[in-house]
């Protein structure tokens, strides 16, 4: 019987800091946890500017996609929630340089995030019909 999911997971992402797998890959498609500014080597929360925290959590969501064979490009949905939505513009300006036309479709929400981060993203890729 073929696998219903698989474990996704990189050393060159943070480490889940719960009971959760970093991504999964479900038939043709994969599922990103919640990635925020977290450095891989080190495990520790980057703090820094909406730009900065953006990047490095766009980073970490490329990497685990990578690792499941994916790309930005193959991103079908976001969601994204912000500590400040007074910063969106500054967030966006970083995010639509990680994504090709068509960009993915995307929520965007205002929360308290935990470790006082500034951002935090998921997404789903779909990589087609091809056997994992």
């Amino acid at each position: 019987m073929p696998e219903r999911k698989r474990q996704i997971h990189t050393s060159a992402a943070p480490e889940p800091i719960g009971p959760f797998s970093q991504a999964l890959r479900v038939g043709p498609f994969v599922y990103v946890a919640g990635q925020g500014p977290g450095d891989a080597a080190t495990g520790e929360i980057v703090h820094g500017t909406i730009e900065e925290q953006t990047a490095l959590t766009l980073d970490n969501v490329k990497a685990i996609l990578a690792a499941a064979g994916a790309t930005m490009d193959d991103v079908v949905r976001c969601t994204v929630w912000l500590s400040d939505l007074d910063e969106f513009a500054r967030y966006n300006a970083v995010y639509e340089t990680y994504f090709g036309d068509p960009k993915p479709t995307r929520a965007t929400v205002g929360a308290q995030l935990l470790g006082g981060i500034k951002v935090e993203i998921e997404v789903t890729a779909y990589l087609g019909e091809t056997t994992p």
